[in-house]
C-alpha cells in the first residue's frame, strides 16, 4: 500500500518549488557546482547530455526555475520537472516516470555536503538526470522504464527492474565512436566519481546484459565496483520496450546474485582503463 503524501504536498506527493524562497549564498552553490561539472564533463560526458545542458539553457546563473525549465523541456520531448519533498514511494515515482514528468527535489546540498551527500538534491536530480530528458531516444526509454517499473510491482520484482535504473539511469556508461563516456547521473553529478568511472582500473566495465543486470546488487555507500556498458541509448529504449518481463523476471527467481565486482564464469570484463 502506497503511504500519504505528507500535509505540505499534493496527493500525487508534488509541492511546490517555491523558487523565490532561494537564498544568494544556495544560488552561489548551484552556480559553482555547475561550472565545476560543466568544466570537467566537456571531454567525459555523453554529446548528448552536453547538448541537453545547452539546450535548457542550464548554464542560466542560480537554480533552475521548474516552470520555466519544464516550459523548454516539453518543447523538446514532452516531459516536465515537479518537485517532490525528496524520495517518493515506488508506485508513485514509476507513475510520474510514465507520464513524462521527473520528480527533483526542491533542496540544495549544504556546503559541508559540496562532494558527497546520501539524498538527492536539486543539483543531482537537475543537472544529473534532467539535460538527457532532452534527448528524445533517452526521454523514451524514461517513460518505458517507468510504464515496466508499474508493471514490476505486479510480479514482486522491484528489486531486479531497480538495479537496471541503478546500473543505466544513475551509473551508466556508454561507448561513443569508439571511446567510453558518462551517461549516468550519479556520475556526472559527481565531481570524484565522474573521474573514477572513467580513468580508475580498479572497476569492472561490463558489456551491457539485461539479465546480468538484474543479478547484479550495488552499494549506495562507495564508487561503484562495476559498471554496465551500452552502445547506445537506442539499445536501452529497444530492450525495454521488446522484452517480455513477466517470463524474464520467472527465470531469475531463483537465479543468485552475483556478488558485487565478481565475474560470472567465462566473462570478461570489458573497456577497462589500461
Amino acid at each position: 500500500m502506497t503511504p500519504a503524501p505528507p500535509a505540505d504536498a499534493a496527493a500525487d506527493w508534488t509541492i511546490a518549488q517555491n523558487w523565490p524562497a532561494y537564498t544568494a549564498d544556495e544560488h552561489a552553490r548551484w552556480d559553482m557546482l555547475f561550472a565545476r561539472q560543466a568544466s570537467q564533463l566537456r571531454d567525459r560526458a555523453h554529446p548528448a547530455f552536453l547538448d541537453g545542458l545547452d539546450l535548457l539553457h542550464l548554464s542560466k546563473p542560480g537554480i533552475p526555475n521548474f516552470d520555466e525549465l519544464s516550459e523548454r523541456l516539453h518543447a523538446a520531448t514532452g516531459w516536465q520537472v515537479v518537485a517532490v519533498p525528496g524520495l517518493v514511494p515506488d508506485a508513485v515515482f514509476y507513475h510520474h516516470l510514465s507520464q513524462r514528468r521527473f520528480v527533483a527535489g526542491n533542496f540544495i546540498r549544504t556546503a559541508d555536503q559540496i562532494d558527497y551527500l546520501e539524498a538527492p538534491d536539486i543539483f543531482h536530480d537537475v543537472f544529473g538526470h534532467v539535460p538527457l530528458l532532452a534527448d528524445p531516444v533517452f526521454a523514451d526509454y524514461m517513460q518505458a522504464y517507468g510504464a515496466g517499473g508499474l508493471r514490476s510491482l505486479e510480479f514482486a520484482a522491484l528489486h531486479r527492474l531497480a538495479r537496471l535504473y541503478w546500473y543505466t539511469v544513475e551509473f551508466g556508461l556508454i561507448r561513443t565512436n569508439g571511446d567510453l563516456r558518462l551517461y549516468g547521473a550519479g556520475i556526472v553529478s559527481s565531481h570524484t566519481e565522474s573521474v573514477y568511472a572513467l580513468d580508475a582500473t580498479v572497476p569492472l566495465r561490463l558489456r551491457f546484459d539485461l539479465a546480468r543486470v538484474m543479478r547484479s546488487p550495488y552499494r549506495i555507500d562507495s564508487f561503484q565496483a562495476q559498471y554496465f556498458v551500452i552502445d547506445s541509448f537506442e539499445q536501452l529504449l529497444r530492450t525495454t520496450l521488446d522484452t517480455d518481463f513477466a517470463p524474464l523476471y520467472a527465470s531469475l527467481a531463483d537465479a543468485p546474485d552475483v556478488p558485487i565486482g565478481t565475474l560470472l564464469p567465462g566473462e570478461a570484463a570489458q573497456f577497462n582503463a589500461a
